[in-house]
């Protein structure tokens, strides 16, 4: 390790202790913190994020980042990490310490505010908050804006480099022309499937019992993770020996499955991240969407197939025998898969998941580029529901409350969603021509599976692109063609379309 590099280890070390700390914050505000809590704990986390800021903005960071560029005896990771060190480093020195600080305290309390909107159904409770996030992500994005460059661009480059509006829109456009008429088809057309019997009657203790059991057959290591309960489901990493995952239980029953189903996705590839990255600034996913893409790979292209279940559906009706004792295998997988459009995104099918994400994508170009009065989000959203899947909420809860995103400032998250479907059918088609994997699914060989992505996803945490990964694993730059064949010929057999 050459002198600069050392001394660069050295103040990113101080500066990931602090991330942690406030990582563990994050943990305790969503899971077990008490409810009259936050607004003491979000003083703390203010502390804690200037002194984050300081670190990261310091002139002694700046110098020994300059250093390590001028250093031509630098390993590749070693490079890697100089440049996520440096852009991290330019995204926070650009906005004064003060409002960083505010808006870190701000965040802090949101979650808590918007837990209890949603949960009184009232999205007046949540307005003035989600004002002064709004008006502190603008603002941030603005410090970096480019002559010409629009704002919500710089908050999507910062979930997925090189996808910006003009990307997306073509991208939405394109799944929005293949998708409706589909569904349409489906709706007129596909045969009825009966899913009646994933809805109450599923003690939460039983739920709780399947999600261990599920999350452990995925891969996820309770020895270096957690399970827990939140409002709205989530992953976070302390590094590679301890990742944290949460789940809710629902009276819908699949809900709860395919939830914690997708947090271990979320939760397999932080753990599979390399020993020799963790804990650094490359020591993480590569993109949003490419984290996306492995939890819905696994919530969806690989555990709402029928192979999954072969070897998994007898446990199932082990733990419910009276409400599953009686239902076929088949006819449970066809129920998980059951095309049917709904208010709520993380209960949403496939076919229509999209469709979901279509909506906030625009809500939130409204929000960030046209400065809408937020006091009309309600309406505008209940009104592209009604457009774009045919239902309406009937209270903000079920409508623009649903997601807790917004809270905590992730404008440009959402679209992640939708590019990791297509990033994970990209994947999926070419593991196909590697290995059989409904085969190794019907004989419970998910490790097969699993160890493929790791050695070509997981381990290289952020030394490579989402575009990079696909190239090298694909042979392709990114295409969404993989996902509408993949939806193509999963619904049109499901519903035995011609």
């Amino acid at each position: 390790m050459s002198k600069s590099y050392e001394t660069l280890s050295a103040l990113l070390e101080k500066t990931m202790a602090l991330h942690t700390s406030l990582i563990l914050f994050e943990w305790d505000n969503e899971t077990l913190a008490p409810e009259d809590a936050g607004s003491y704990t979000s003083r703390v986390i203010g502390i804690l994020s200037e002194e984050y800021y300081s670190a990261m903005t310091g002139d002694e960071m700046g110098e020994a980042v300059a250093a390590c560029e001028r250093d031509k005896s630098l390993s590749a990771v070693e490079q890697a990490v100089v440049r996520e060190a440096k852009e991290a480093r330019e995204e926070l020195v650009c906005i004064p310490a003060k409002e960083y600080r505010e808006n870190a305290q701000l965040i802090a309390e949101s979650a808590r505010i918007w837990t209890k909107a949603r949960k009184d159904g009232d999205f007046d409770e949540f307005i003035p908050t989600l004002e002064k996030v709004v008006d502190f992500k603008k603002k941030f994005a603005s410090y970096r804006r480019k002559e010409g460059q629009k704002l919500y661009d710089i908050m999507l480059d910062e979930n997925e480099k090189s996808f910006n509006t003009e990307l997306l829109d073509e991208f939405f456009n394109q799944l929005k022309e293949e998708i409706v008429p589909l569904l349409r088809e489906i709706t007129d057309r596909g045969k009825e499937i009966d899913n009646s019997f994933l809805r109450g009657g599923y003690p939460e203790e039983k739920q709780r019992e399947l999600a261990r059991y599920l999350a452990e057959y995925i891969g996820f290591d309770f020895k270096k993770g957690v399970l827990s309960e939140s409002a709205h489901p989530f992953t976070t990493n302390l590094h590679n020996h301890d990742v944290r995952i949460t789940t809710s239980y629902r009276e819908r029953m699949d809900a709860s499955i395919f939830s914690v189903i997708h947090e271990a996705g979320h939760g397999v590839y932080e753990l599979g991240i390399a020993d020799d990255i963790t804990q650094t600034p490359v020591g993480q996913g590569a993109s949003m969407g490419m984290h996306e893409s492995q939890s819905r790979f696994f919530e969806n292209i690989i555990g709402r197939s029928p192979a999954f279940w072969v070897p998994l559906y007898e446990k199932l009706q082990e733990i419910f025998p009276e409400k599953l004792g009686e239902i076929s295998r088949e006819q449970f997988v066809e129920a998980v898969n059951k095309v049917e459009p709904s208010l709520i995104r993380t209960e949403a099918d496939e076919l229509t998941y999209s469709l979901h994400i279509l909506i906030r994508y625009e809500m939130e170009k409204l929000i960030v580029e046209e400065e809408t009065d937020l006091k009309k989000l309600p309406e505008i959203w209940a009104d592209k529901y009604e457009e774009y899947l045919g239902v309406r909420p009937e209270n903000p809860a079920e409508g623009v409350l649903q997601d807790i995103h917004w809270s905590q400032g992730l404008f440009g998250y959402f679209p992640s969603y939708a590019l990791g479907n297509a990033f994970g059918a990209q994947l999926y088609y070419h593991m196909k021509k590697e290995m059989d994997i409904e085969d190794l699914l019907k004989n419970g060989k998910i490790e097969v599976i699993r160890e493929f992505l790791r050695e070509n996803v997981h381990k290289f945490g952020k030394l490579k692109t989402s575009r990079q990964i696909l190239k090298d694993v694909t042979g392709e730059d990114f295409t969404p063609d993989y996902f509408i064949q993949y939806l193509t010929e999963k619904y049109r057999k499901l519903y035995e379309l011609s």
